[in-house]
């Protein structure tokens, strides 16, 4: 857990006072990501975490509407123009809350193991709602956003890092 505190405190903490803001940032990531990416976010019900992954899908230039996974579990966007110019990418967009509900966690890997993500992984960026602590074994290196939402203000905030 240290290395993954230490690897969040090399970017700042991001307001996102709007849903735009929140859309925008992830289009600014989506920049350096490429296919076999994989992208973790967390964070509480209500904190940004569907509204970055459109952003992230923008970004790339997707096919398709982004919108939570939460019933199906995993969507896969098509690859389509990227607005920066870079080499086009498919996104597979997931939401793993109901993942691993029991506390078997075998059977939490033997679900995400059904999703087959660790092919996806080779030909798009993988985004994953819920996901910390789940899916991070996927890869050696993942893009871990901690998207967080004061209570008094409705800001959201974000402080993302590449965690090994």
């Amino acid at each position: 857990m240290a290395d993954r505190e230490d690897a969040l405190r090399e970017h700042a903490v991001i307001h996102l006072p709007t849903v735009e803001d929140t859309e925008a940032f992830g289009r600014r990531l989506a920049v350096d990501l490429v296919a076999g990416d994989l992208v973790v976010l967390d964070g509480p019900l209500g904190a940004g975490k569907t509204a970055l992954a459109r952003g992230i899908a923008a970004g790339l230039g997707v096919q398709g509407r982004v919108s939570s996974p939460t019933f199906i579990i995993a969507r896969e966007h098509r690859a389509g123009e990227r607005p920066d110019g870079g080499a086009p990418v498919a996104m597979v967009h997931v939401d793993a809350y109901r993942l691993g509900l029991g506390a078997d966690r075998a059977a939490t890997f033997d679900e995400l193991d059904a999703l087959d993500l660790d092919t996806d992984l080779a030909g798009a960026v993988v985004v994953v709602e819920w996901g910390e602590g789940i899916v991070e074994h996927l890869t050696d290196r993942h893009l871990l956003v901690r998207l967080r939402r004061e209570p008094e203000s409705d800001v959201r905030t974000a402080q993302w890092g590449r965690v090994s």
